[in-house]
């Protein structure tokens, strides 16, 4: 899907605020209603626009946030669609990125304490398929939280 300038507009308007009211939104992005609603939902068909979620103040304050490098033992794309099929499975592990470089993906997992982490660690993340090496940091707080560019 080709984007323009007022998509682009739309997209930074709705990352600041995703439940701005389409009648804040068209004033902000400088078009009718009608025709910024018609836009935000060929975005949305068009997959530009994926879906819509809440940041919880109280996620960071409730446990702790664990950056964890896995390093797969292949990396064969059937080796790496079984990971990636098994990390779907667990909520704690809350984001999981492919990677370049020294680890193979990287993942958010959130956590109780360091003592629920232990038990992540040892039943679920050591069980993954195809797992070779575990790298785990600890957060110390969130610095910046944002859902993405045009803060």
């Amino acid at each position: 899907m080709k984007i323009d300038d007022f998509d682009r507009k739309i997209i930074r308007a709705l990352r600041k605020d995703g439940r701005m009211s389409n009648v804040d939104l068209a004033r902000a992005v400088g078009l009718s209603a009608s025709a910024c609603l018609r836009r935000v939902q060929a975005l949305e068909a068009g997959g530009v626009i994926r879906g819509y979620t809440a940041i919880v103040a109280g996620d960071d304050e409730d446990g702790i946030v664990v950056i964890v490098q896995i390093t797969l033992d292949r990396q064969s794309e059937d080796s790496l669609n079984q990971f990636e099929e098994a990390v779907r499975k667990h909520p704690e592990i809350r984001e999981c990125f492919l990677m370049t470089g020294i680890a193979d993906y990287v993942l958010r997992a959130e956590a109780r304490s360091a003592a629920h982490y232990e038990t992540i660690h040892k039943e679920i993340l050591s069980r993954l398929p195809g797992v070779a090496r575990i790298q785990s940091s600890f957060a110390i707080r969130a610095v910046l939280r944002d859902p993405g560019p045009g803060r």
